[in-house]
């Protein structure tokens, strides 16, 4: 895998502008997503921080179409996505979005190589070329050897190394990562975190939500979520001191 070098200014991935989002249930409304103007550039990596409850997971399932917004629009890669129907949502994320969820999402009764084959195949690769790229980032993850294993068999850091390999089969151009490390042990975060940065260094476009704000500091741009509007936008300096970044943006989550 080989560092990309990124033009100065990168093509818009994501423009979001006035998103707004409202849970109702019996015991009234939540006001989850309030407003939200978001720009990604291809090969950014950028992380979406904040307390529970801020707003992080839903505004990741609306980038990702697994809820509909209420207003707001939101064109991904130069396509206006908002309105898309479920199936349409559907094919895109199998085509163009990749997923990690915090618990995995994998199919139990499958295994490892099902697990990844999936979208690759139901999104109508050929499956020679599917099973070429599985082959890969099993290899890249250091999966080898895990193929016919099920979910059930693996740690937690080896489950997550799948999902992530699942997410990334059909090439993405975004990749949205919902609390990826938050039921992994500190060597399981390490290594996840490694991979992210690495899948990064060598151009894809990340996207991760965390309420932990040392987490976030792996990326190069975190966003600071408050009661479902952003707060703060920091571009962290790559070259700077690792820890005065990291508490820069632990005072932005206080």
């Amino acid at each position: 895998m080989t560092q990309v070098e990124r033009p100065p200014t990168a093509p818009l991935m994501l423009d979001v502008r006035g998103l707004v989002k409202t849970h109702r249930s019996d015991g009234g409304e939540v006001h989850a997503v309030r407003g939200v103007d978001l720009r990604v550039r291809a090969g950014e990596f950028v992380a979406v921080t904040g307390p529970s409850g801020a707003g992080k997971s839903t505004l990741l399932h609306l980038l990702g179409g697994l809820e509909k917004p209420d207003a707001g629009r939101i064109v991904l890669d130069g396509r206006r996505v908002d309105g898309l129907s479920e199936a349409r949502w559907a094919v895109l994320r199998r085509r163009h979005i990749g997923i990690v969820f915090q618990f995995f999402n994998l199919v139990s009764t499958l295994t490892v190589a099902d697990n990844i084959d999936l979208p690759g195949l139901l999104a109508g690769r050929p499956a020679r070329q599917v099973h070429a790229d599985r082959r890969r980032l099993m290899d890249e993850l250091a999966l080898g050897g895990r193929e016919d294993s099920t979910p059930g068999d693996l740690s937690g850091g080896e489950q997550q190394r799948v999902a992530l390999a699942r997410a990334l089969v059909n090439r993405p151009g975004l990749l949205l990562a919902d609390e990826p490390t938050g039921s992994l042990d500190s060597r399981g975060t390490r290594e996840v975190l490694r991979l992210l940065t690495r899948y990064h260094a060598a151009g894809q476009t990340v996207l991760l939500v965390t309420h932990d704000a040392r987490i976030a500091t792996a990326a190069d741009r975190v966003i600071s979520l408050f009661d479902g509007r952003i707060a703060d936008d920091l571009t962290l300096d790559a070259a700077s001191a690792g820890p005065r970044t990291a508490a820069e943006v632990l005072r932005l989550q206080d």
